[in-house]
Formats: C-alpha cells, sequence, structure tokens
C-alpha cells in the first residue's frame, strides 16, 4: 500500500514518504524549470568538443542558470561542489567536471537540475565529442528509446514497474546491461523524493500512478553486463567491466490523459546528433 498526498503549489512540502500529487501551480512550476534545463542543455550542444575540459562546460552551465535567475540544485548538495554531473564514456552518472579533456570520439551525459522559484528541473542529454564509434552512436540511440519507451508506459492506471519493464524489454533486446544501483525519483519542490522509478522492473508491480505524480525517468544502459561500481571519490559511478555507458533523462508528470515532459528540448535537440 502506497501514500498518496495532495500538496498546493505554494505549500512546504515534507520527506515523509508519500507520493506528492500535484494541482496547476506545481505545473507551471515545473514547466519554467523544465525549460530553462532544457534550454541549457540546448546550448550545451555548442560547447562540447574535442580540447574542451568539463570543467569550462560546468562553468558556462552555472552561469546560464545564474543568468536566468535561477540556482543550480547540485551546489552544494550533500556537499556536492559543481553545478552539473559530466559523464564520460564508462562513467555510468555523477561524473564530477574538472580538469578532464575531451577527446574525439568521446560520448558524454551532461545532467542539469536549476532550482527555479522553488521548483527542480532535472534533465540529461548524451553529447558526442567528434565523431564517436558506431557501436557508440547505437548504444546512445537505443538508450535514448528506451527512456521514451519508458515515458510512453507512464500513464493514469498503469504501475510504476510498467515503466522499468518497458525499458529493461527493449535493452534486453540488444543485450545492453540495464543499471539497478541508480534510479528515477520523484521531484518537485524536494529535488529527491518518492516513488523510486526503477529501469528493471516486472509489469503490474509497483505503486499506481495518478494524475498530478512528478517524476524522472532516467534509464543507464551499459554496452556490456549492467554492473555499477562507485569510485573513492563517492560520487562517480563506472561500469564494472570498463564497457560504455549512456543516460538519458527528462522530468515529466502523470496526467489525467496521460503525460507531459516538463524537460522536452523546445528546439527538438532531445538526443544527438545536434546539428
Amino acid at each position: 500500500m502506497h501514500d498518496y498526498q495532495l500538496v498546493d503549489g505554494d505549500s512546504t512540502v515534507y520527506r515523509d514518504g508519500s507520493i506528492k500529487l500535484h494541482t496547476p501551480a506545481g505545473f507551471e512550476g515545473m514547466r519554467k524549470a523544465g525549460r530553462l534545463a532544457a534550454e541549457i542543455l540546448d546550448a550545451c550542444a555548442e560547447l562540447v568538443k574535442p580540447g574542451v575540459t568539463t570543467g569550462s562546460i560546468d562553468d558556462a552551465v552555472r552561469g546560464m542558470m545564474l543568468d536566468a535567475g535561477a540556482v543550480p540544485a547540485t551546489l552544494g548538495y550533500r556537499g556536492y561542489a559543481h553545478s552539473s554531473c559530466i559523464s564520460i564514456n564508462h562513467v555510468i552518472c555523477h561524473g564530477i567536471p574538472g580538469d578532464k579533456v575531451l577527446k574525439d570520439g568521446d560520448i558524454l551525459n551532461i545532467d542539469v537540475t536549476p532550482l527555479v522559484d522553488g521548483w527542480h528541473g532535472d534533465t540529461s542529454r548524451m553529447f558526442y565529442a567528434g565523431e564517436p564509434s558506431l557501436k557508440a552512436r547505437k548504444l546512445v540511440e537505443v538508450t535514448y528509446e528506451c527512456m521514451m519507451l519508458g515515458i510512453a508506459a507512464a500513464k493514469p492506471g498503469a504501475r510504476l514497474g510498467d515503466i522499468g519493464a518497458a525499458i529493461e524489454a527493449h535493452a534486453n533486446s540488444f543485450r545492453y546491461g540495464v543499471v539497478r544501483e541508480f534510479c528515477g525519483h520523484g521531484l518537485g519542490r524536494l529535488f529527491h523524493d518518492a516513488p523510486e522509478v526503477v529501469h528493471a522492473a516486472r509489469a503490474g508491480t509497483g505503486p499506481e500512478l495518478r494524475p498530478g505524480m512528478f517524476f524522472t525517468i532516467e534509464p543507464m544502459i551499459n554496452l556490456g553486463k549492467p554492473w555499477a561500481k562507485v569510485l573513492g571519490d563517492g560520487w562517480t559511478a563506472v561500469t564494472r567491466d570498463k564497457s560504455l555507458s549512456a543516460q538519458f533523462e527528462h522530468s515529466i508528470a502523470i496526467t489525467e490523459t496521460g503525460n507531459e515532459i516538463f524537460t522536452k528540448s523546445p528546439t527538438g535537440r532531445d538526443c544527438p546528433p545536434y546539428v
């Protein structure tokens, strides 16, 4: 049995483990935050190229957020000192920006979460530095398809497990590994909230999806085995077999008729190549 809590857009929301059902005010807040997050990733498409450092991209992300009157939700979060996560090649997620220089053929995920008027717009996309290999391109394309199939399964009356089942089935058809150690999550005024959105699950299981629920769908797909490990910095998660990994993330809402994607690119740049 799962607890659901109707919350007003201006109310204080507590981390009580309940699944929040948001009002129209919440939808408006998330649309603004999601739009800014998507615009920032659109701009990142011009920044990613061989020879550029991940730290310089992070600096640009922070500047775009501040210029828009937002703040980076990750900055200071549990001691994290950066405005984005940038994960290259075999890094699954939570890669730390720094002096690392992008090389021709690298694939990378940029994950941003601007905090706009108290609402979190959480999204990530894959990018290519130069010309990646065919197997890298295919992994990225399939990972995007996994996310979109998961989103298609998110509708009122469905179960949370339906999302993970759709993602896992598609990834398995290419013999890719679906990471289990990390998952999507509820969000809104809280950065991370109930429910947990696992990306490998059994259809028909988990909480019922109801209008007003906000959460992320962010599958991490490995070219090899699904297993992950976290490095000594306490953040960077990598594939155990050093195979390539890819991830996409959208923040969505369940509506009366289906779902709404808050973080969709206004220019159609949701999946590379970004021309």
